[in-house]
């Protein structure tokens, strides 16, 4: 049995555009959608939490300018986050949406080269 693997930088990449997507559902059929909107606001927070975690860390191999704005965003979305559970709105999810899948890109285009 073959063992495929993913980089991390991939896992990231994948992991953005799977939380973008569950957002994008939610965003797409919002009528009375609380019980998904919970669960894609949930796995977004883990995901930024577990991001913001690592490039906070002194031992982060990316460069501190980069670092800084990764850490930037992630306040920015955490902080929006707990805007939706509050008052809930299908337009809060949109920047959020466009963070995570242009986040994707550019890791999915670093990966490449």
């Amino acid at each position: 049995m073959a063992t495929q693997t993913v980089s991390p930088t991939e896992l990231e990449a994948d992991l953005l555009t799977r939380s973008a997507q569950r957002l994008q559902r939610v965003h797409e059929n919002w009528e009375g959608n609380y019980v998904d909107l919970a669960g894609a606001l949930k796995f977004t927070n883990d995901l930024w939490g577990i991001l913001l975690g690592a490039v906070i860390r002194d031992d982060n191999p990316l460069p501190l300018p980069i670092r800084q704005n990764v850490a930037n965003l992630g306040i920015f979305v955490l902080s929006r986050i707990v805007e939706i559970q509050l008052e809930p709105a299908p337009d809060k999810l949109e920047s959020i949406i466009n963070i995570n899948r242009e986040l994707a890109a550019g890791l999915r285009a670093t990966g490449t080269e």
